[in-house]
């Protein structure tokens, strides 16, 4: 929809939707820039002036200004000349009265017949007439949030009339826990939302899913309560099942984890008693949660075996002499 009004001599454009007629965009734009590029127009009552302000109203690509303007350029010259001082609202006069592509605002359609609710106020104040201020739309409300009907009168559920008459309508959004209500605290619930109950109090309370017996989660989720539902977080990596965040919420430990006075660690596998890894010329090497088995210095991995790289050089006084080379890769 398209409100075109003058405020101060400047006339504004209030875009709404979708404009239902181009000419009555053209006309809005050239107004504004010829007010804007007139006033003060008591002292800039010159043709020159005029043709030198009209020739810079429209952008050279734009056609319907153009084709506007070319159209009505008798229209402009006779209100500049003669009619602006009986007529000062030149929106009023040219877009309304004279090539009649806009209504006044509050008014819509080729009669200009008054929005539901009335000109002043337009579907009572909470909402938008289809067409405000053009000669199309159908004068059909678009109700504010909150509101509904073919009036914008009625309250959507969620919310409650504080005020309410034939022709004036507050409504106001009821708590976070009622479906519907009558006042705006917990307990003038009518009906409680999912995920809130009602109790001895006849107050909607929030419904902890996390304290039923069993879990809405998963088995490496712990539950997290909030109000009117819950939430399912991962649990910690060290953990195998957990009733919160963190290696100390752990119900048990996950595999290469110990219990620790009550908190999941690493265990060091390379550190036992007996060796984890157990082929010829292998080192152990921890990692969190887990270890790996690699080719000592000098090795390394092939077909699952431990093959020496670098044979050992002799050297005099001595049968051989020890190597030191980079660690290989993973078995």
């Amino acid at each position: 929809m398209l409100s075109v009004v003058l405020q101060e001599g400047v006339c504004v454009c209030v875009v709404t939707a979708a404009a239902t007629s181009s000419l009555a965009a053209s006309c809005c734009f050239i107004l504004q820039r010829l007010i804007s590029s007139s006033s003060p127009l008591p002292s800039l009552c010159s043709e020159i002036r005029l043709m030198e302000i009209m020739e810079g109203l429209c952008d050279s690509s734009s056609f319907e200004c153009n084709r506007m303007l070319e159209e009505h350029e008798e229209h402009f010259e006779t209100w500049w000349f003669k009619r602006k001082t009986k007529h000062p609202d030149l929106h009023k006069w040219f877009c309304i009265d004279t090539i009649k592509v806009c209504c006044p605002k509050g008014t819509f359609g080729p009669d200009c017949n008054a929005c539901v609710g009335g000109s002043e106020r337009p579907c009572h104040g909470n909402g938008l007439c289809d067409g405000d201020g053009t000669r199309g739309g159908n004068g059909q409300c678009s109700c504010n949030h909150g509101y509904k009907g073919e009036f914008c009168l009625d309250c959507i559920d969620g919310h409650f009339s504080e005020v309410r008459n034939d022709t004036f309508s507050l409504c106001t959004e009821c708590h976070s826990s009622c479906k519907t209500c009558t006042g705006a605290t917990n307990q003038d619930c009518d009906e409680c939302k999912e995920g809130w109950e009602e109790d001895d109090q006849e107050t909607c309370v929030d419904v902890n899913e996390c304290s039923k017996d069993t879990s809405p989660c998963k088995e490496d989720q712990y539950c997290l309560n909030t109000e009117g539902s819950y939430s399912c977080k991962a649990c910690d990596r060290v953990c195998s099942g957990c009733t919160g965040a963190g290696p100390d919420k752990c119900q048990a430990c996950a595999s290469g984890y110990q219990d620790t006075e009550g908190t999941c660690t690493d265990v060091d596998e390379c550190s036992q008693s007996e060796p984890v890894c157990t082929k010829e010329h292998q080192e152990c090497v921890n990692t969190t949660g887990s270890y790996v088995c690699i080719c000592s210095s000098g090795f390394e991995e092939k077909d699952g075996e431990c093959i020496q790289t670098q044979q050992p050089e002799k050297e005099e006084g001595s049968e051989e002499s020890e190597t030191t080379t980079s660690p290989h890769g993973e078995l």
